[in-house]
């Protein structure tokens, strides 16, 4: 497995963005736009963003792969948020004509109560000890996904902590152009961050499963590399998000080779997500259980019972895949 995956931060823009006054057509409620000028940030550049590995942004919701109770463990991503007079306080600051000074937080009052078994993300800052909250006022962080639980029910659907596997989607390692779903050991993807995507995560932009039979599948940040990229200019990028086939994603991450990442999204540059045919679901998918349905005893009724039954079957597309548990 890529290790590309494996930097929990809150990736900047590519571009300088700037605010525009209109309702947000990404987030509800959201009275603003956040449109990308075309200027590289001096973040990407000093990251030398120009030798980067550009990958294609899965729409879909965070996860993480580490240690709980002495065995690997998919974690749900838990922001820390303010309660609500922080919040009152912390908007109060960022509507102000006078704030140049910064905010100050209490992390001991600020912030609502989180687990016990909360940890905070890897990349953020420390201020005297303490997890620092980002520019959002939030401390990213992770809860772990317990057998059972009825609040990560679809995190669930993707492990089987018994013989310790995820479900994973990712390309063929064989054959360029197939997507392959398997089971990978928990252990593989240790250190890791994954998108969980699927029926009920972000409205189920690539159709997979439906209300009957619902259907979810984890992917490694970093697994599917952009071919044949864009330069990296806002006209070339817009021409290619509009007129390309592999551009019909989400948006693109780059992986420097520090390990810092860079984002864009399409909303960056004013256009719609999701669309009606995403790249992801214009190629073929093979189901790959080799063993795995001789080697386990899946319980009935879950993904992994009924994906190791059609091992080695192909579809032309990931909609294409009956859903019949």
């Amino acid at each position: 497995m890529s290790g590309l995956g494996a930097v929990q931060q809150k990736v900047p823009c590519l571009f300088v963005t700037q605010v525009k006054e209109e309702p947000s057509a990404k987030r509800e409620r959201q009275p603003f736009k956040v449109l990308a000028t075309e200027r590289i940030t001096q973040k990407a550049l000093d990251a030398d963003i120009h030798s980067a590995i550009p990958t294609e942004k899965v729409d879909g919701t965070c996860c993480y792969v580490t240690t709980h109770k002495g065995q690997p463990y998919l974690w749900a991503r838990l922001d820390r948020k303010p309660n609500k007079q922080a919040e009152k306080r912390f908007k109060r600051f960022l509507y102000s004509t006078d704030n140049c000074k910064g905010f100050t937080w209490d992390i001991e009052n600020d912030f609502k109560p989180v687990p016990e078994s909360w940890i905070p993300a890897k990349a953020i800052e420390y201020y005297n000890g303490k997890p620092f909250p980002d520019e959002n006022g939030h401390i990213p962080g992770w809860v772990p996904v317990e057998k059972n639980s009825k609040q990560y029910c679809w995190h669930n659907s993707v492990v089987d902590y018994e013989f310790e596997l995820a479900l994973i989607l990712k390309h063929h390692s064989e054959e360029p152009g197939l997507l392959e779903i398997s089971p990978v050991a928990l252990s593989d993807l240790s250190e890791q961050t994954l998108e969980l995507i699927g029926t009920n995560v972000n409205a189920n932009p690539y159709g997979l499963g439906n209300k009957k039979h619902p259907a979810h599948l984890l992917v490694p940040h970093g697994a599917f590399k952009i071919k044949t990229p864009p330069a990296l200019n806002h006209n070339d990028l817009l021409s290619w998000f509009n007129g390309c086939k592999e551009g019909k994603i989400e948006g693109i991450v780059w992986h420097c080779s520090d390990g810092y990442l860079i984002k864009l999204h399409r909303h960056h540059l004013g256009l719609n997500w999701p669309i009606v045919d995403p790249h992801l679901v214009s190629q073929p998918v093979v189901v790959t259980f080799s063993g795995a349905k001789h080697d386990y005893n899946f319980e009935s009724k879950t993904l992994f019972n009924y994906f190791s039954k059609l091992d080695g079957q192909r579809f032309n597309s990931l909609r294409d895949i009956e859903w019949e548990l």
